[in-house]
């Protein structure tokens, strides 16, 4: 039986002679070859297309071995290749332009009875661009004229969909984002890394995440409640997401709607605005890895069930400082227009049950908070935080 070292190159050797039935017999049928951020070919047809056209881009590309290490049945392959992109064929889409290219690459090959059982190509796609002329040659004036485009766009995402987070207590930091920027998301630090406590909108979950990484990383989402604007972002996270169990189906459903919602309540221009935020705020169902209720303890807060607004709707309240956050248990904006105003109770257009948010705000005024952080807007805050809540538990909605 020959080594791995033997077969490859053996493998090489038909490649540089364009040998291409040779070359696939070195391949056992239903063996996988991966080329890292491309895709994953299956030989031998899968192989045999991608190296027929390949030749048929660069007819004269040749493959040179630069080394070859052996560990049992693997062997890596370092190896470098030039051609020019002379045609008739095309590449990847590109037609042929006459440029030529050197570049290097390693293959990873795994050998068993003689034939390659798998494989993996590592390739810096980046320079074979670059050397094809989609990207400018390095440290050019082109590129670096790229450079400041992209980072106008970065600058940019950043001012719509949230970017630096703001610390607004011990260990707690906020993020705002979404175009108006009145969605509020709170990273809450737990276990070297933060918890999320409401994810904002879809747009928002890259910027979450790259908050999140730069204070120890995500170890959870809490949602306040499963309405499409404080789950959407959510998704994009990739950890587990708790709420209370009378949100576990909204959570998981599919539809950015909540079935006591009546859109009829708003004003006649808003109407048919809303179906499009919603939509365009919501990231999907999610899976939900469990649920919390009254009393529980999350990053150092306590749990509040606060129905209303959403059935499930709870909040975290922090003893030590009386610092709370909120969710929806309360508005500081106008949800049509999205200017600010005083506290008062969510509107009845997305509330379950009015009566009962009232009676929930009235809750949390009688533990007499230092300062309440809702999910949108600025929060309640000053000397006479309690009376300010209690206005807001009887103001007309808005």
């Amino acid at each position: 039986m020959a080594s791995g070292s033997v077969i490859a190159k053996r493998y090489f050797a038909a490649l540089q002679a364009r040998e291409l039935d040779a070359a696939l017999a070195c391949w056992r049928p239903g063996a996988v070859e991966r080329l890292i951020g491309q895709g994953e070919l299956v030989a031998p047809d899968g192989v045999r297309e991608y190296l027929t056209a390949l030749f048929d881009a660069f007819p004269d590309f040749s493959f040179e071995l630069i080394d070859t290490t052996t560990q049992r049945e693997r062997c890596s392959v370092r190896w470098r290749a030039s051609g020019t992109f002379a045609g008739p064929g095309s590449f990847q889409g590109l037609r042929a332009n006459g440029r030529s290219i050197t570049i290097e690459g390693c293959d990873v090959l795994e050998v068993a009875e003689d034939q390659i059982v798998a494989g993996t190509v590592y390739l810096d796609r980046g320079e074979v661009a670059r050397q094809l002329g989609l990207l400018p040659p390095a440290a050019s004036a082109a590129e670096r004229r790229l450079t400041t485009v992209v980072n106008l766009r970065t600058g940019a995402r950043r001012a719509l969909y949230g970017g630096e987070p703001r610390a607004i207590a011990a260990g707690v930091w906020l993020l705002r984002g979404w175009i108006t920027r009145h969605m509020n998301v709170y990273l809450i630090e737990h276990e070297g890394g933060v918890m999320v406590y409401d994810a904002g909108a879809a747009a928002m979950g890259p910027a979450i995440r790259a908050a999140a990484v730069r204070l120890g990383g995500i170890r959870g989402v809490v949602l306040g409640h499963a309405d499409c604007d404080h789950r959407g972002g959510a998704a994009a996270l990739g950890v587990p997401v708790h709420c209370h169990a009378r949100e576990r189906s909204a959570a998981q459903s599919a539809s950015p709607y909540r079935d006591y919602w009546n859109l009829g309540l708003l004003r006649g221009w808003a109407r048919p605005v809303y179906p499009r935020l919603l939509a365009a705020w919501d990231g999907g169902a999610l899976e939900v890895a469990g649920t919390l209720d009254e009393g529980d303890l999350v990053a150092g807060f306590r749990v509040l069930h606060l129905p209303g607004h959403a059935p499930g709707l709870i909040a975290l309240y922090r003893e030590q400082d009386g610092l709370a956050l909120v969710s929806d248990l309360i508005y500081t904006i106008d949800p049509e227009t999205g200017f600010g105003n005083a506290a008062h109770v969510p509107h009845p257009a997305f509330n379950y049950d009015t009566e009962q948010a009232r009676e929930s705000i009235r809750r949390l005024a009688a533990l007499r908070p230092s300062v309440v952080w809702p999910g949108h807007g600025k929060p309640v805050s000053g000397p006479d935080v309690e009376l300010q809540m209690q206005r807001a538990a009887v103001a007309a909605v808005r």
